[in-house]
């Protein structure tokens, strides 16, 4: 399994300053809890699956299938 981040450098740029005015929260989220810090609970629970191949909500990080 490879997370990384997005290859877009202005997407990543974009997001990571929304992180920053979140204070780690994701930016595409409404609600602050600890389901939605960086990096979020539902992307972890995606990237568990091995089958699973693609990015989180916000777009930051992708996972690809070795």
């Amino acid at each position: 399994m490879a997370v990384k981040l997005n290859s877009n450098k202005k997407i990543v740029e974009t997001i990571k300053e929304g992180l920053k005015k979140t204070g780690g929260y994701c930016p595409c989220r409404t609600e602050k809890t600890d389901d939605t810090k960086c990096m979020c609970k539902e992307f972890k629970e995606q990237i568990k699956d091995p089958n699973f191949e693609g990015y989180c909500h916000c777009m930051l990080y992708y996972k690809a299938i070795d």
